[in-house]
């Protein structure tokens, strides 16, 4: 378990909206189990999403992209970690595996 600060920032053209996602204070996950975090937005899902991540003691890092079928990833993580849309319910979803701090 360690702790990670995530950060749901949307962007479409020069039009730039943050929402801060609120989460559980400490997530456990198993070895071998999936990371799972979901966030309700009030956006339409066509707008870009992107999960940025900050371990404890360091700097941001972008995880990822995705509005509508498109969807980026940091090289480094894009085997770790996957961003899911549910536009019947409006939510975002960020999933990791074998996730290290």
């Amino acid at each position: 378990m360690f702790p990670v600060a995530v950060l749901l920032l949307l962007a479409a053209g020069s039009y730039v909206k943050c929402e801060t996602l609120t989460q559980p204070a400490s997530v456990t996950v198993q070895p071998g189990q999936t990371l799972t975090i979901s966030c309700q937005v009030s956006y339409s899902l066509g707008y870009w999403t992107a999960w940025i991540r900050q371990p404890a003691g360091k700097g941001l890092e972008w995880i990822g992209s995705r509005a509508g079928g498109s969807t980026y990833y940091k090289d480094s993580l894009k085997n770790k970690f996957s961003i899911e849309l549910a536009t019947s319910s409006n939510t975002v979803t960020l999933k990791g595996k074998n996730v290290q701090p």
